[in-house]
């Protein structure tokens, strides 16, 4: 399975940015994505750039990616920690958490 990373721009040169994100840096190739620039998020996937994303993409995408390292019983602080950008099923009432998981 693969995984992609969302990570911020930070610089570029010709087919490749510089990417920061989740506690790592990488030079990612662009060729898949075109020019982008610094500030871009990126969603990575084996340092291949194969997404421009928003920033509120990112905050999702990364506030998933907490939640499965906390599954797993990684120690892990929250990249996004004050939203995570969609609703978790502990927020939502017993009635809204039944119709999602009804099959």
């Amino acid at each position: 399975m693969c995984i992609g990373i969302p990570m911020q721009v930070t610089s570029v040169e010709p087919g490749f940015a510089n990417v920061a994100g989740r506690d790592e840096t990488r030079r990612v190739g662009t060729r898949l994505i075109g020019d982008c620039v610094p500030g871009q998020w990126l969603l990575v996937f084996l340092d291949d750039a194969r997404e421009m994303i928003s920033p509120e993409r990112a905050a999702e995408v990364n506030a998933t990616l907490d939640l499965l390292a906390m599954a797993i019983g990684q120690d892990t602080t929250p990249t996004f920690p004050d939203e995570p950008g969609f609703l978790l099923p502990s927020g939502m009432d017993l009635e809204t958490v039944q119709r999602m998981t009804r099959s």
